[in-house]
C-alpha cells in the first residue's frame, strides 16, 4: 500500500489528536518581556479547526515540554480536553492519555516538530509533522503539513483527519461554511 493510502487508513481510526505547542501551535519563538512574562502567538485558524474537531467528537490534547500561562488560557478558550505542560517524557504522558481516553494507540494522532516529539510520534497510530519540522521528525512522520508551525499546520492536520473520516463537510456546514 502506498504511503498516502496507508496514511488515510491510519487517520480513519483517530479519535484523539495530540498537539505539541511550541513549534506546532506556535512558530517556535519564545518571547519574554522585561518582567519575565512569556508571550506566544497562536494561529486563529488552528483554533477554529480544534473547535470543529471537538464538535465532531474528537478529543484534543496539548502536550508540551514548557509551562506557560498562555497555553493554559488558549486551551481553556478552545475547551481542550487534556493539557500536559512541563513534560519531559512525552511517550510516558501518552500512556496517561490512553488511560484517560480508553483508546488504543491506533486511536491517537500526534503532531510534532522537533526531537523531543519523536518518542511520542513512534507511539501513536498516526504521526504528523509540521512543514518546517526537524529532518528526523519529517522522516518519522506518516503525514506532513505544507504550513510551518504556528502558520496553520495544526489546522491542516485536523482537516486531513476529518476528511479521511468523511466529517469535514459536516464540520464546515456547522460553522456556516
Amino acid at each position: 500500500m502506498e504511503k498516502r493510502s496507508l496514511c488515510l487508513e491510519k487517520a480513519k481510526s483517530v479519535r484523539c489528536i495530540v498537539l505539541d505547542v511550541d513549534g506546532v501551535l506556535t512558530d517556535g519563538r519564545i518571547v519574554m518581556d522585561d518582567g519575565g512574562d512569556e508571550w506566544k502567538s497562536f494561529n486563529v485558524r488552528d483554533g477554529l479547526r480544534i473547535v470543529m474537531a471537538r464538535n465532531q467528537g474528537m478529543k484534543i490534547a496539548f502536550l508540551t515540554g514548557r509551562e506557560s500561562g498562555a497555553v493554559s488560557r488558549r486551551a481553556a478558550e478552545l475547551s481542550v480536553d487534556h493539557v500536559f505542560q512541563g513534560v519531559r517524557d512525552k511517550s510516558q504522558t501518552l500512556d496517561v492519555i490512553l488511560e484517560r481516553t480508553g483508546l488504543g494507540r491506533d486511536g491517537i494522532a500526534y503532531l510534532g516538530d522537533d526531537i523531543p516529539d519523536l518518542p511520542a510520534m513512534r507511539a501513536v497510530g498516526l504521526a504528523g509533522a509540521v512543514g518546517d519540522a526537524a529532518p528526523e521528525v519529517l522522516e518519522a512522520s506518516d503525514w506532513r503539513a505544507r504550513a510551518g508551525g504556528g502558520c496553520g499546520a495544526a489546522g491542516e492536520f485536523i482537516e486531513f483527519i476529518l476528511q479521511s473520516q468523511g466529517l469535514w463537510k459536516k464540520a464546515l456546514r456547522e460553522q456556516g461554511g
